[in-house]
């Protein structure tokens, strides 16, 4: 099977490069894994930011987490990528998250349309 390329939606790839070393290194080896299609060694699913949404958890001391959708043929989208300073998931995260789901469900419904 061909590794799926990733596409980083919004500002999720600066994001990803803000984190420490330590972290962007086992996100880089945690979304790998997802384009080999394996699952990432620690995440859950995200229904609350949409269907298909799957967020990873880093844990380096700080934790940080990613979030990406991998049911599309062809991409894994990152959509998301933060530091987690709270138990529970700021509302201002999921909503970002969701607003970039919803773009990128427009897009390709779009690009589809023009096929």
């Amino acid at each position: 099977m061909p590794i799926k390329p990733l596409r980083w939606l919004g500002s999720s790839l600066e994001d990803v490069r803000a984190f420490p070393e330590e972290a962007r290194r086992q996100t880089g080896y945690e979304l790998f894994q997802v384009q080999n299609g394996l699952a990432p060694s620690d995440w859950k699913p995200m229904a609350s930011v949409g269907t298909g949404v799957i967020e990873i958890r880093i844990d380096v001391g700080t934790a940080y987490r990613v979030f990406y959708v991998a049911k599309f043929p062809e991409a894994i989208y990152v959509i998301h990528g933060f530091e987690k300073r709270t138990q529970q998931t700021p509302r201002a995260e999921i909503d970002l998250a969701k607003k970039r789901v919803s773009d990128l469900k427009r897009v390709r419904l779009q690009r589809r349309k023009k096929k």
